[in-house]
């Protein structure tokens, strides 16, 4: 059974909390583990920057940090060695991921060239994680259960993290859904 685990909820569902929280004991298990966060986020605006700001602030002292807002699959890479069994990452948040990728501030709206690097992003993410021996634990927002956006973009950004779950779900060997803080976990159903 792969060692990795995907987080997903609400906004405020407690997903980054039961995330630290799995990371804390995993550190307690062994002096030899260690435990590295990937973050997404990009500072675009003040209300973000002060989020990123508290998560930092929140996070144990214990835990290491990579700030990757674009390349999650070298972030994941360059975390410890793939092979290193005793180092937890934590990657905190997909969503934020895909959005940077396939909706980024700065940059021409070109939806094919947009689509093309999504594709590469997310395979070599998909690789990354199917290499590494280590646990992997991964959060990202449940957001397909809403109503249907009316932008194209967002629209989008809602199916294509959708079909990353999936896929990533198929490389975990636990699946969390938080729901007001309470964690509903179980085993990933490998697709025949």
């Amino acid at each position: 059974m792969s060692p990795h685990h995907l987080i997903l909820g609400g906004q405020r569902s407690g997903k980054s909390r039961h995330a630290e929280r799995l990371a804390q004991a995993w550190l307690q298990r062994s002096p030899q583990h260690g435990v590295t966060v990937v973050a997404t986020a990009m500072a675009s605006d003040d209300e973000m920057r002060e989020r990123i700001a508290r998560h930092r602030q929140d996070r144990p002292a214990d835990f290491d940090a990579i700030e990757a807002p674009l390349d999650l699959a070298a972030a994941l890479r360059g975390a410890s060695e793939l092979g290193d069994p005793h180092r937890l990452v934590v990657i905190d948040c997909l969503t934020l991921w895909v959005t940077n990728v396939l909706m980024p501030m700065h940059a021409p709206a070109d939806t094919a060239l947009l689509l093309d690097d999504w594709t590469q992003r997310r395979l070599a993410l998909l690789a990354a994680l199917r290499e590494r021996e280590g646990p992997v634990v991964l959060v990202s927002n449940e957001i397909g259960m809403g109503v249907i956006p009316l932008g194209a973009e967002v629209r989008r950004v809602v199916d294509e993290l959708g079909r990353l779950h999936q896929d990533v779900a198929q490389c975990c060997g636990h699946i969390t859904l938080m729901a007001a803080g309470q964690p509903f976990t179980q085993q990933v159903q490998r697709w025949a």
